[in-house]
């Protein structure tokens, strides 16, 4: 579980921001849909602008703000991550196999056994 708080929208001048946002978004998704008569490229200059303008407005208010700098910090956490080189990757995938490859086995095994014990043990029933 999460020891960060939940974040609410502080100010209702955050909010109204927060609510353009979403608005120019769709407006921009509407916008791409409504011109399907223009071409290619000015419904995407459209789109573009709807998102860039919600993008603008999330910038400047708090939650926007909050969430950039999530997400810097995430791209930060990133790059702190230590890889696996491609020998160790195919080692670990190779390792994973075999161990689906007993299991699968083992389950077969099981279930066979399982399948002798009750049917012909038990109840008596040749197949």
């Amino acid at each position: 579980m999460s020891n960060h708080s939940v974040q609410t929208v502080s100010t209702s001048n955050d909010k109204y921001k927060v609510i353009l946002a979403g608005a120019a978004v769709v407006s921009g998704i509407a916008a791409f849909y409504i011109l399907a008569g223009q071409s290619t490229w000015v419904r995407v200059i459209a789109l573009l602008a709807g998102l860039a303008i919600a993008v603008g407005l999330l910038a400047i208010s708090e939650v926007g703000r909050n969430f950039f700098d999530f997400a810097k910090e995430s791209v930060r956490e990133t790059k702190k991550v230590v890889w696996p080189t491609r020998k160790e990757a195919g080692q670990i995938t190779a390792v994973v196999f075999g161990f689906v490859l007993v299991m699968a086995i083992f389950l077969w095994g099981t279930d066979k056994f399982l399948e002798f014990v009750l049917y012909d043990l038990i109840l008596g029933w040749k197949k």
